[in-house]
């Protein structure tokens, strides 16, 4: 039984809502995973992506090469983003950004400001969540 009513388990509406999206939309979406360091420092497993943060590619054409850099760009329309000296070579000697899914780099340094301790502090898991009472009993303890 489905328990999410907001969420379709049909392909053709989870297509037209991921191609559909408005742009703040595929800014959630666009999230990457934060590494081990920030993982213990925030509690917080995963972030969305933006541009400035530092990141580490960890599969594809550059992961082999453990390339890490800055994001240059978030390319919200082709659900990618662009990573400094991550370039491929045109033929005609022209260098062109490769782009790079969110979910295949893991964020080594974020870029801080006021929205995004906002979002740390609401993410932290350390604080228990939306499924936690004040009185510390459970949820259905007042269920008859």
């Amino acid at each position: 039984m489905k328990l999410n009513k907001d969420v379709s388990g049909k392909a053709r509406k989870a297509r037209k809502a991921h191609f559909g999206a408005t742009s703040v939309d595929r800014a959630r979406r666009m999230v990457a995973m934060l590494s081990k360091d920030l993982f213990q420092q925030y509690n917080v497993r995963s972030m969305p992506i933006r541009k400035d943060d530092k990141v580490k590619i960890v599969r594809g054409k550059f992961g082999s090469k453990n390339h890490e850099g800055k994001v240059t760009a978030c390319y919200r329309k082709k659900y990618v983003i662009h990573v400094e000296r991550a370039n491929v070579e045109k033929s005609n000697a022209s260098s062109v950004p490769v782009g790079i899914q969110p979910s295949d780099c893991i964020i080594t340094e974020l870029k801080m400001d006021k929205s995004r301790k906002a979002m740390l502090k609401r993410k932290n898991r350390a604080s228990g969540g939306k499924f936690t009472d004040l009185d510390g009993q459970s949820n259905m303890a007042t269920v008859d």
